[in-house]
């Protein structure tokens, strides 16, 4: 599938290995940002993209940033939608206990782009049964 990308630089997004299901997003800076503890920024990526309708770039964080320096999104996974025209910029926090500094280029998150379904609700007053029934968070213990 081709999907119209506009970009800054001329960096598009990459698969980084051929099982890759996630393109790296680089940042796109005039001059590096420092994330103390605790901070939020919002990194432009300088990428504008056109999905077709019935698709949508989630972006996630890199697992590498995570587990190493502490760094994530604040909104866990964030959605482009097939409407938005406007530039793609990814609110990163540092959970970490030390400051990072985001560079430009620097590969900040990944974008996976995923077919999604619309529904129509209906309304019941009763649902169907199953093994499970209303078993929640920590239901089949440790």
């Amino acid at each position: 599938m081709e999907v119209k990308i506009k970009t800054r630089t001329g960096m598009l997004p990459a698969y980084e290995t051929k099982g890759s299901a996630g393109m790296d997003l680089r940042a796109d800076l005039t001059e590096s940002i420092c994330l103390e503890p605790g901070g939020r920024a919002l990194i432009p990526t300088g990428l504008s993209i056109e999905l077709p309708q019935g698709y949508e770039a989630q972006i996630r964080a890199r697992s590498g940033l995570a587990i190493k320096q502490g760094i994530g999104l604040v909104n866990g996974v964030g959605t482009i939608d097939s409407d938005y025209r406007g530039e793609i910029k990814v609110a990163l926090i540092n959970w970490g206990q030390d400051s990072v500094t985001i560079q430009d280029g620097d590969r900040i998150a990944q974008m996976v782009i995923a077919k999604y379904e619309r529904i129509a609700w209906k309304q019941v007053d009763e649902l169907g049964d199953t093994k499970r029934g209303t078993g929640g968070f920590g239901h089949t213990g440790v």
